[in-house]
């Protein structure tokens, strides 16, 4: 390394060359010096813990499968000066420190750290959703559900239960995860949220929605004309049930009354018949089969009877007056609810200076009647699935010989209606038959689609459009494949948040500094200078390939210069507002002994 004290430049080796890239990249947004802010309660030796909390994030931008992967991988990152240079730290702690730490780390520590990487994306997503708005005021977001898996026999995950795992039930957690259609990154993920591993779609939908509103601060115009009426119906539906309750009441009268008559002729023809029985005895006689006191004693039990049988017409109706009361009392109940409700959609709308569409794709398991009743009266438009099988099954019985299926893929076919009443739903949506081949088995399910596009009359666009959810989908592959979230790497409370926000963080902020080397670097080479690069590669080869990081004393300019044997032979990034030209080819040992800034000459220039 050159003497810093000559202006020459100062050359070190790396074998992450992209983790130094995102380092000076991490810098110019800010987010070094907020995650150096946060105050974690936990003592300092020979590293700051929040040092280590960056180095966790380190390891999660390189694609560490395990946190030992810090020490024990093929080219550990603690022994890469250069990049702890690029990240402002004067070194990198041993995992096992990094693992204390995140097992320091509260769930409210968690929260502080994910409001800091909302802010340093915060800038971005303004700019998406200014673009968004500029091309085609609408926005296109996309929700899924996903699961992390852990070990079936362990017992030391926090909250972990047993659920859906993908293919099978295991032992977990579930992510649900918010995407927005972006026009420059095509994926910028809003949120994610995690759940013990039972949670299943449905019950998080509400969440998501609310959070992607509070990360875009937009939202739709909500439909409370929608909500006015269902007060209608069910007013209407209240006087009918209060007419009923009467009559209940009525009825109720009505067999107390019988009742209490029987019970008067019982009491009558018991006095009569005492009378009877007592006279009798004075003539010391036995009444005989036909006397007065056998045909009196004959008639007590009919009427006996027949209390029994008033009595239990009576407990007949007052059951049905108290059913009658309870559902004149619950619909009592949702009323003022949906009256409330009304009354915040108004309040919402009027609080709400700029409205915009948005179309929601999801998937089946979140499409249950109520959750899109309540997704159409929020103002959204749906792209969906249907969740109930049977659906399905009546659309097929009512398709006949004389309808035409229409192509709308290499495998799919469709017949679609508009208008149709579905599976709970308070409102008509749209239904589509789709069918396709798998191996010899012809396969359905019905695509069901609410909003003001007329998808009925353009059955390959509907089908397009909701498979384009395809996008969130490859975005969970990706946090599977590439950020290696398969499985957690801790196995704290505040960690597991950590990991969950980091690698979404990271899904964002890689595709942010690509933007960035390719559009703001004086120079840059292939394939570097499109932003369109891919993040796999960025991630599992650039940002484990060896290069020289060269600084000009006094300015921020950094070259990074790619070693002859890695995959990006000859291909240079320079990072700031000054060019460094090499004089003199690479060594054929990038880091060979003996190496000073004498063996290369620089200069730079405006």
């Amino acid at each position: 390394m050159s003497d810093t004290n000559s202006g020459q430049p100062v050359v070190t080796c790396t074998d992450h060359a992209m983790l130094v890239v995102w380092g000076e990249f991490a810098h110019k947004t800010g987010l070094v010096q907020a995650l150096k802010g946060i105050d974690i309660p936990q003592k300092t030796y020979d590293h700051t813990p929040q040092t280590k909390l960056i180095e966790f994030l380190v390891s999660t931008l390189a694609g560490c499968a395990h946190l030992k992967d810090l020490d024990e991988g093929h080219h550990p990152i603690t022994h890469d000066q250069a990049v702890a240079e690029a990240w402002g730290v004067p070194g990198w702690a041993h995992y096992s420190g990094v693992s204390r730490t995140l097992a320091a780390c509260t769930p409210e520590i968690a929260a502080e750290v994910t409001r800091i990487l909302e802010q340093v994306t915060h800038p971005f997503l303004e700019r998406e959703l200014t673009l968004l708005r500029a091309q085609q005021d609408v926005l296109w977001w996309d929700l899924d559900l996903t699961p992390r898996p852990v070990s079936n026999t362990s017992k030391t995950y926090p909250e972990a239960t047993f659920g859906w795992m993908g293919d099978e039930v295991g032992l977990g957690y579930q992510a649900a995860v918010a995407s927005l259609r972006s026009p420059t990154y095509r994926r910028f993920l809003l949120s994610a949220q995690r759940y013990t591993g039972a949670t299943v779609s449905g019950e998080c939908l509400r969440e998501l929605v609310q959070r992607a509103e509070a990360r875009t601060h937009l939202r739709p115009l909500r439909r409370p004309d929608l909500v006015k009426q269902r007060l209608w119906s069910l007013q209407e539906q209240l006087q009918n049930e209060q007419a009923e309750e009467q009559s209940c009441t009525r009825r109720v009268a009505e067999r107390q009354a019988q009742l209490e008559q029987v019970r008067q002729q019982q009491a009558s023809l018991e006095q009569e018949l005492h009378r009877l029985a007592t006279t009798a005895g004075t003539r010391r006689k036995a009444a005989g089969p036909y006397s007065r006191q056998t045909k009196a004693q004959q008639r007590l039990a009919v009427y006996q009877r027949r209390q029994n049988r008033r009595q239990k017409d009576l407990a007949r109706a007052q059951r049905s007056l108290a059913q009658q009361a309870q559902k004149v009392a619950s619909l009592q109940g949702e009323i003022v609810r949906l009256q409330g409700y009304y009354d915040q959609l108004v309040a919402e709308n009027q609080a709400n200076q700029a409205p915009i569409r948005v179309i929601l794709r999801i998937d089946a398991g979140f499409a249950s009647g109520e959750n899109l009743t309540w997704l159409i009266e929020q103002g959204y438009d749906i792209y969906t699935k249907s969740l109930n099988d049977e659906v399905t099954a009546s659309l097929c019985r009512r398709v006949t010989a004389a309808m035409t299926w229409q192509r709308v893929g290499d495998n799919a076919e469709m017949i679609a209606w508009a208008g149709q009443m579905v599976s709970q739903c308070a409102y008509p949506l749209d239904v589509g038959l789709e069918r396709f081949k798998i191996g010899e088995t012809i396969r359905y399910s019905t695509l069901l689609h609410y909003g003001p596009q007329p998808v009925t009359t353009n059955w390959p666009q509907w089908f397009h459009d909701y498979n384009g959810r395809q996008l969130v989908e490859a975005g969970n592959k990706e946090g599977k494949g590439v950020w290696n979230m398969r499985r957690p790497k801790v196995r704290s409370a505040g960690g597991l948040i950590l990991q969950e926000q980091f690698a979404l963080f990271a899904a964002n902020f890689v595709r942010f500094a690509a933007h960035w080397v390719a559009e703001d670097s004086p120079q840059v080479s292939p394939p570097f200078d499109t932003p369109q690069v891919s993040v796999k590669q960025m991630v599992q080869v650039a940002a484990n390939a060896t290069a020289e990081i060269i600084r000009q004393p006094g300015t921020t300019a950094v070259v990074v210069e790619f070693a002859p044997s890695s995959p990006f032979r000859n291909c240079r990034l320079v990072l700031g507002g000054w060019v460094f030209q090499l004089s003199l080819p690479w060594p054929t040992n990038l880091c060979e002994a003996g190496r000073g800034a004498g063996q290369s000459d620089f200069f730079s220039s405006a």
